[in-house]
């Protein structure tokens, strides 16, 4: 009889210790379970991963919503929104009633990336929006310079979350200029430069014969001009009427949604590097 009670109790003990994970595995939790910065590809070194946790953790505690960042070396056979929803919705992120935040996900092994929002974030980070940012860090992910574009993305999502605070969320006809190539000057300049001296030294090259004179007199000829009558004559108007464009599907800007395989409404977009 004894024995049969040890045994129960040892099985009671070991279900007991199973149901965290039960639950984990089947429900969303309520706190987060893992730091906003998970880098399982290994693509950033111990310095690196440490800066860039504490900027995603000051923006995200600033702005009331988690801005996330998660690296994988394969995505299991999930497309890339689909890991990256469970991800943000079974590991407890989110911030506020509303647990907003936005999730940047990069998997090594197609060389995918995604991007997922919910809560505020879905307001915050429109289709267009998310395009623009995409734009500006895909460029440092193609060229395997990950720090950069993770740093890059942590500041455009303070930045577009605070744009939304302030009920101008960036949307299509309301999107940050980029920021010009600090190139562009010095070569804008050498160019027109090199223009003006090409010009300047035609015309001059056309004056040979010509030479100064003390006043413009000089070069008018004398009677050359008589004029004895002036007078406007209207002769015809020309009216040119054009259809109005008709606004595109997407330039209605806004941001599309979808469920996850827990049921909420995520918005994001995927693609590669």
């Amino acid at each position: 009889m004894k024995k049969i009670i040890t045994l129960s109790l040892v099985l009671l003990l070991v279900f007991a210790m199973l149901l965290p994970s039960v639950s984990i595995a089947g429900s969303i939790p309520n706190e987060r379970l893992y730091p906003r910065l998970v880098d399982n590809a290994f693509l950033l070194d111990s310095e690196e991963e440490s800066k860039l946790l504490d900027k995603l953790d000051q923006i995200s505690e600033k702005q009331d919503l988690d801005v996330v960042v998660v690296t994988v070396d394969s995505l299991e056979g999930y497309s890339p929104s689909e890991y990256a929803d469970d991800f943000y919705d079974y590991n407890g992120y989110g911030m506020g009633p509303g647990h907003d935040g936005i999730l940047l996900l990069i998997s090594m092994e197609e060389r995918d990336w995604a991007i997922t929002t919910y809560g505020f974030a879905i307001t915050a980070f429109t289709d267009a929006g998310l395009d623009r940012i995409i734009e500006e860090i895909i460029p440092h992910l193609s060229d395997g310079n990950y720090y950069k574009a993770f740093d890059r993305f942590g500041d455009l999502a303070d930045e577009y979350t605070r744009a939304a605070r302030n009920g101008r969320a960036y949307d299509v006809g309301n999107l940050p200029k980029k920021p010009p190539s600090p190139l562009l000057i010095p070569i804008s300049l050498l160019i027109g430069a090199i223009i003006s001296f090409l010009i300047t030294g035609f015309m001059k090259s056309q004056l040979k014969t010509v030479r100064m004179q003390k006043s413009a007199t000089s070069y008018v000829r004398q009677n050359s001009l008589n004029l004895v009558a002036s007078r406007d004559i209207y002769l015809y108007n020309v009216i040119t009427r054009r259809a109005r464009p008709k606004k595109s599907e997407s330039s209605r800007g806004g941001s599309t949604t979808h469920r996850s395989s827990s049921g909420r409404s995520h918005g994001g977009k995927s693609g590669k590097f």
